[in-house]
């Protein structure tokens, strides 16, 4: 970890990253498109989703981002925070979703249409938390 970051700043960063992730992923799953698109998963899926649960472990991954984000952060490609910020929502994008949605296409059967609108929706997702994590941390590169 990097001395330039406070431990005040890592603590709202982190929650601020955990809160915009369970926002998005309310976002992300409740419009109509995607109810529309997750109605493949309705024989399976709860009758009841439990929130609270749910902000819980988004606000976990908040925490675990950021950490990961200044554990990485002198490996990132890029200079600036902006483009650091990019680097890793594309990499947390490529092992959260990504690989994700790869294994589904191997072994459900879903219309390509979700697969492709996780892809997407994950994507910018996680270049968000990225920038967020990125410019709120303000981890000096020299």
């Amino acid at each position: 970890m990097t001395d330039s970051v406070s431990v005040t700043r890592c603590v709202a960063v982190s929650l601020l990253s955990g809160f915009l992730f369970a926002v998005m992923d309310g976002l992300i799953h409740a419009n109509p498109l995607a109810r529309r698109l997750l109605e493949v998963y309705r024989p399976i899926a709860r009758t009841s989703v439990n929130a609270p649960a749910g902000v819980a472990i988004d606000l976990a991954y908040g925490f675990v981002l950021t950490g990961v984000f200044l554990v990485l952060f002198k490996s990132l490609p890029g200079e600036t925070a902006l483009v650091r910020g990019i680097s890793f929502g594309v990499l947390v994008w490529m092992f959260r979703v990504a690989m994700g949605v790869a294994g589904e296409w191997m072994m459900l059967r879903v219309p390509f249409s979700l697969h492709l609108y996780r892809l997407l929706t994950g994507l910018g997702e996680m270049l968000v938390l990225g920038l967020v994590i990125a410019l709120g941390l303000r981890v000096r590169t020299a």
